[in-house]
């Protein structure tokens, strides 16, 4: 077989392969964007069902099968919600406990990520793992002592009962602390020889350079404090005072009769929903970006 045949062929075969790829690639994309076609829809039923429930009568929720699309929309069933509920009340409570426990939080996580990251004390290492170590107890096995300590300390149904026991966060501090690491320490070699304190230095640097991380620390510790439910029912739950908001939910639709007027309460869950939504929608690249900046060197 001469050169030139052997040439021939082989670029017959390389074009007949290539007409097989082709499809081959466009049919694997369809079925990636199909998957995440259904993969959506999936997460976002729940959603959808929520709000068109919230828009129903309870005559009409109570149909079966159910109406995909409310027969007639009842907006009245937001303002229901909002009074049957007493949402200012809880959304007020939620927002001061968010808010103070947040601001706590990170003073206390920038200080101690900090003193890992830059200070040298003896025991440093040591202490760092077994805090780590921390990590791989799960919350729930807290609850009776930390339930024993607050009962001593007189703060059931209090608001820093729902406050205090949760200042400390080993992950933030891990996170925050790998990213005080990435800073290049000649900084603040330099920052000593002139005579910058350590606050000051952290003030005017550290916490700028981390400023996304920070961010993401604040968005998550409102995200939890607004979604905690096991604790405040536990310890703050006596009347709307001090109670929370998912715990304001649990039985404020239930009727004299005993039956729950389930589309008021969809429509107080579609309200409370709002604001995590806003969260998400406005400040996701933040977290996202504070998170990758966090994990690189260890």
């Amino acid at each position: 077989m001469s050169e030139n045949t052997f040439k021939v062929m082989k670029q017959k075969n390389m074009r007949r392969i290539s007409g097989f790829a082709e499809p081959m690639r466009v049919l694997s994309q369809l079925s990636i964007y199909l998957f995440l076609f259904l993969m959506a829809l999936i997460v976002l039923f729940p959603f959808y069902w929520m709000v068109i429930s919230s828009l129903k009568s309870l005559a009409e929720y109570k149909l079966s099968p159910p109406t995909f699309w409310p027969k007639q929309v009842l907006l009245s069933n937001y303002a229901d919600a909002f009074t049957t509920a007493n949402l200012g009340r809880l959304f007020w409570n939620t927002m001061y406990v968010g808010v103070v426990s947040t601001i706590l939080s990170l003073i206390i996580t920038v200080l101690t990520a900090f003193a890992f990251a830059r200070l040298e004390f003896k025991g440093k290492e040591t202490l760092f793992g077994a805090l780590l170590a921390t990590m791989m107890i799960p919350g729930e096995l807290f609850t009776i002592t930390n339930y024993s300590t607050v009962i001593k300390f007189g703060w059931l149904d209090t608001f820093t009962v729902l406050i205090v026991p949760f200042l400390v966060s080993i992950f933030y501090i891990y996170l925050l602390r790998q990213n005080f690491l990435q800073i290049p320490n000649e900084l603040y070699l330099a920052a000593k020889v002139d005579g910058t304190g350590d606050f000051k230095y952290l003030w005017k640097v550290m916490v700028p350079l981390s400023l996304p991380t920070l961010i993401s620390i604040t968005i998550l510790k409102m995200m939890g404090a607004w979604n905690s439910y096991i604790w405040p029912r536990l310890v703050a739950n006596k009347d709307d005072t001090h109670r929370m908001i998912t715990n304001g939910l649990r039985n404020a639709f239930t009727e004299t009769t005993g039956d729950v007027n389930y589309p008021v309460q969809m429509a107080a869950v579609a309200l409370v929903s709002i604001p995590l939504f806003l969260v998400f929608v406005f400040l996701r690249k933040y977290i996202m970006s504070g998170v990758s900046r966090s994990g690189i060197k260890g």
